[in-house]
């Protein structure tokens, strides 16, 4: 029985056994970690991809293009905005585009709305932005985008620029240039999202609701074209 106690050949083994789990859970903790950063990275990226495009594209939310801030009164002036007047960023009410619609933020109540009817969406120039972002990460799908559009206090009243192939035509003595070939008179704050993003982290793939969620990523510039007959 002393000969069983004072026994040390095995030892190593019992100590491997006891230290392996752990080492184990270390190493795995590492990689997930490690995968984790990486993919995070790569949504970064992604946002970013997305609002370079979104801003040098057709724009998802149509009415933009044709919105009326003439009878708009910016804070400090003494009247509505006319022809050549900077377009204040009050102007214009913030709104939102996903997947299947725009809508327009209940707050602030002034301003124009550019998307009233909450349904009116260029539903291609909302895929092609997607498709853009999947070049960073293919685990992006079109549930997880929002675009934002904000005013910026860029653009003006009355901007004359269309696509260059657009037919025009003239009515009254006016040059009527049909809306699908008009460009906004204001030059947004463009806001990419990305949302309900999460992981599966190896040491808890056991668990099958054992998921870490990822925060939401945003990237935003200022419009640059919202046409896109050449960015494109």
């Amino acid at each position: 029985m002393m000969r069983l106690w004072t026994e040390t050949r095995a030892a190593s083994a019992a100590e491997f056994a006891l230290v392996l789990p752990a080492a184990l859970l270390l190493l795995f903790g590492v990689i997930d970690v490690g995968r984790y950063v990486w993919i995070l990275n790569q949504y970064e990226k992604a946002v970013q991809l997305g609002a370079r495009y979104a801003v040098a594209t057709q724009v998802v939310a149509t009415p933009l293009k044709t919105a009326d801030y003439s009878l708009i009164t910016c804070p400090g002036a003494s009247g509505p905005l006319k022809a050549g007047d900077t377009i204040c960023a009050e102007a214009m009410r913030p709104l939102t585009c996903t997947s299947t619609e725009c809508t327009c933020a209940s707050t602030p109540a002034s301003g124009v709305c550019s998307a009233a009817s909450g349904t009116t969406f260029n539903s291609a120039a909302f895929d092609n932005i997607v498709s853009r972002m999947r070049v960073a990460s293919k685990r992006i799908g079109p549930s997880n985008v929002l675009i934002e559009y904000a005013g910026s206090g860029i653009g003006y009243l009355g901007d004359p620029g269309r696509t260059s192939d657009c037919t025009t035509s003239t009515s009254g003595g006016k040059t009527v240039v049909p809306p699908e070939c008009q460009l906004p008179d204001i030059a947004p704050i463009v806001t990419v999202k990305l949302t309900g993003l999460t992981y599966r982290p190896i040491t808890l793939s056991l668990f099958e609701d054992a998921l870490v969620k990822y925060p939401t990523f945003s990237y935003s510039l200022t419009m640059e074209d919202g046409d896109g007959a050449v960015a494109s």
